[in-house]
């Protein structure tokens, strides 16, 4: 097992709020760093990606540090606080950036469910069992086949409306409003084309709606 150590912003467990998993418990591992925007407010009107909400810079949450992929492992089982079959959540920032097969290796060995949540930019590696797409704007996306594709909408860049990923290889597609000052707004509109485009499934973050982390 290589040495390589991995930046991790936070770890916690919690209820997944938003698509395929929406109400799953499971433990959220967040990488440090994106390679769509710095996390800076400084350069977020020139990133390609410009509605992120989340802190995804440093290593300084809950459970953040530097860990090897066994210490990685043993931390999200000793955050784990449920029954059954653990699950984790690796997010970001993009988490495809540093997640690699050690780390998904070392999960299978200890039984772990491992689910990405990805901007698709990059590859995954093996020992993923489900990979949740999410696109972003002025990016190239590599992945071509995807567990759950959850495009943010309405987008301000009309490239990314939701008729150029319906034939996307994808075993589900959602709908999640863009948060902010016109969230409500948002929503409804999100409703709206779900209801005249049945292939979409509306996801809202339950997370935000309901106050919890």
């Amino acid at each position: 097992m290589s040495s390589k150590r991995y930046a991790i912003k936070e770890m916690f467990y919690t209820l997944q709020g938003e698509g395929f998993h929406a109400g799953k418990a499971a433990v959220f591992c967040r990488f440090s760093g994106c390679n769509l925007w710095s996390g800076k407010e400084s350069s977020r009107s020139t990133a390609s990606c410009r509605f992120c909400d989340t802190d995804f810079v440093g290593v300084d949450g809950t459970h953040g540090g530097r860990y090897t992929a066994t210490q990685l492992v043993e931390q999200i089982l000793a955050v784990w606080l449920g029954t059954g079959t653990p699950m984790v959540i690796f997010t970001g920032g993009e988490p495809l950036l540093q997640l690699d097969e050690d780390v998904g290796q070392e999960c299978k060995a200890h039984g772990i469910y491992v689910a990405v949540e990805t901007n698709g930019t990059k590859s995954a590696p093996n020992g993923v069992d489900w990979i949740c797409l999410s696109p972003k704007p002025r990016s190239t996306i590599v992945l071509t086949s995807v567990s759950e594709l959850k495009l943010v909408y309405p987008q301000p860049e009309p490239e990314l409306h939701p008729s150029l990923f319906e034939s996307f290889d994808a075993q589900y597609w959602y709908l999640q409003p863009l948060y902010g000052d016109a969230v409500l707004e948002n929503r409804a509109q999100t409703v709206a084309y779900c209801l005249q485009h049945p292939q979409w499934r509306l996801s809202i973050q339950m997370q935000k709606v309901l106050g919890v982390r």
